[in-house]
């Protein structure tokens, strides 16, 4: 059977959280049926990702409550 697995995937400072949050993804590793197939990452979730939703305005993607927003995404120099 496959196995889900959230892991971190870095950890920085969110300034509408008010600290530091974990950006994590759900990682689907294969069956030991099918070992060339490589992991999928199927979601992404914020570890404050709950009090942000539950505040008055919308915040991030990492969220849930804000798809055009991401606070996190690389900047272009």
């Amino acid at each position: 059977m496959a196995k889900r697995v959230w892991q971190e995937i870095k950890v920085l400072h969110c300034a509408h959280a008010g600290g530091e949050v974990a950006l994590e993804a759900e990682v689907l590793y294969p069956d030991e049926h099918l070992p060339d197939t490589p992991p999928r990452v199927v979601a992404h979730r914020c570890s404050r990702g709950l009090e942000c939703g539950l505040m008055k305005e919308a915040s991030c993607v990492w969220a849930g409550t804000n798809p055009n927003y991401d606070p996190f995404a690389e900047k272009p120099a």
